[in-house]
């Protein structure tokens, strides 16, 4: 396994305050000679409103322009959220790609945190500029780019408190040497990220729907998958399925088309789990 580090901006967004003073008069009167009395009570300080890590990392003024207009179909805050990545957590973001989630993880854990954004040469070919881009003169700060190729992934024992699953489970079922990209073994490399994770770790999975029944075939073919095989095969490595989000969810999706397809592409049916690795 080669490994290459780069590092990364990380940025704290303070949450803006206001205070207001409130002040109540009482009126107390006796008789009607004695005047009436105004009472003041103690300036009391408004709540400060706040904005929630995961709207501060999407508002980070560092994000490119590309990443923001993806933000509406992929609702990172509310996936993020819901994954519960928190400041201070080491994240490996599996097969980043681009790095679009690589660089939100890394706003959120902030400068306690780490995120490693696992690439292959395959994936780097694939969305190079962008990747260069994300990356180019160390610009985000607390991440590090870890390369490993399909069935070569070595993790320290106990050193993630999340792995990031995004839209990469179908392509286990991908196999084309040719191109760079042996098929995966993967109960080895799902038992690999149980090692690597601490134990009450976090696996996040999102991925495309394939029709219910379908075979892991969709993954090489629509880009794909039946999220019942996602279940059986993070279940069979360990990992418990702990809750679902309808976050992601299109019914208007048609789940025989490839995401390339112009009709469905950025606005597929999409399923979010989150599993644990067991105390």
């Amino acid at each position: 396994m080669n490994r290459t580090s780069t590092l990364l901006l990380a940025i704290f967004l303070g949450a803006c305050g206001q205070h207001a003073d409130e002040q109540h008069t009482s009126e107390h009167a006796t008789n009607t000679t004695e005047p009436m009395t105004e009472v003041a009570e103690p300036m009391t300080e408004a709540a400060e409103p706040t904005i929630s890590i995961y709207a501060a990392a999407i508002a980070n003024d560092a994000r490119p322009d590309t990443d923001r207009a993806r933000d509406a179909a992929r609702k990172p805050a509310e996936v993020l959220e819901f994954f519960g990545i928190e400041p201070g957590m080491t994240v490996l973001d599996l097969f980043s790609g681009g790095g679009y989630y690589t660089e939100l993880i890394a706003h959120v854990v902030g400068p306690e945190g780490r995120v490693h954004a696992h690439t292959n040469d395959a994936y780097i070919a694939y969305v190079s500029d962008e990747f260069e881009q994300r990356y180019l003169d160390g610009r985000l700060a607390n991440a590090e780019v870890l390369m490993a190729e399909n069935n070569e992934l070595s993790l320290e024992p106990g050193t993630y408190d999340a792995v990031m699953l995004v839209l990469t489970f179908h392509d286990f079922s991908v196999a084309d040497a040719e191109n760079g990209w042996p098929e995966i073994d993967v109960p080895a490399l799902l038992a690999e990220l149980n090692e690597g994770l601490k134990p009450g770790g976090i696996v996040g999975v999102v991925d495309h729907y394939a029709a219910a029944g379908s075979g892991r075939e969709t993954g090489s073919t629509t880009h794909r998958i039946d999220p019942a095989i996602v279940i059986e095969e993070m279940t069979a490595a360990g990992f418990v399925l702990e809750g679902e989000s309808d976050a992601l969810r299109n019914p208007a999706d048609d789940y025989e088309k490839n995401i390339f397809d112009g009709s469905v592409i950025g606005k597929t049916d999409r399923f979010v789990m989150r599993f644990r690795k067991p105390e």
